[in-house]
């Protein structure tokens, strides 16, 4: 009897959504291009690429898909790196705008400084994630990335950097401030996954 591969959505608006799907596919899933509510209707999970947050919210305000993402995030798991990251909190900070509230988190955005101060760093993740994912430092790319300032009581963070959240999940929703899919490590992708 044939596997069925988990069919994950990758919101094709902005970012390098092409690289996450090849992630999607290397971590043993199936990667649809996600830039209608017929397309999101069709997927198991969504992941929410990097790219500029509020750019983004204009797209799916231009595309009509403010209120279908909402009803996804309220009842299928979700991933948001880096801008998916801003997008899934609770609260954003500099400057504050729209977000989907899916994780219980504050948010700051560019909080790294501007695109000069990007950078790659090796780190180590905590006991859960390396039970669950697999051992060994993670290579994490930051470009332009949050920070994120608060998790809330139910939010478990996965990894960390110079004392700061990078990884962090709250039930079945999970963001990133780095960007796993620059990498050809798939064990975060593998992670979010096996939340589907």
């Amino acid at each position: 009897m044939p596997v069925t591969r988990k069919r994950v959505g990758v919101l094709a608006l902005q970012g390098d959504f092409d690289a996450h799907a090849k992630a999607i596919t290397l971590a043993g899933g199936e990667a649809v291009e996600v830039r209608t509510a017929g397309q999101l209707n069709s997927v198991q999970g969504l992941v929410i690429p990097g790219g500029e947050s509020t750019t983004m919210l204009k797209l799916l305000n231009m595309m009509n898909l403010i209120e279908p993402l909402a009803e996804f995030v309220a009842t299928r798991p979700v991933f948001g790196t880096c801008a998916g990251a801003i997008l899934l909190a609770t609260e954003v900070l500099n400057p504050s705008q729209q977000s989907f509230g899916a994780l219980d988190l504050t948010v700051e955005r560019n909080a790294y400084g501007r695109q000069i101060d990007s950078r790659v760093a090796s780190i180590s993740p905590g006991a859960e994630f390396q039970r669950r994912a697999g051992e060994g430092d993670v290579e994490a790319v930051f470009i332009r990335a949050p920070i994120i300032r608060r998790v809330g009581p139910a939010v478990t963070v996965l990894a960390s950097y110079d004392g700061d959240p990078v990884l962090v999940e709250q039930g079945r929703h999970m963001v990133a401030t780095f960007h796993p899919e620059l990498t050809d490590d798939a064990r975060v992708h593998r992670l979010f996954l096996s939340k589907i």
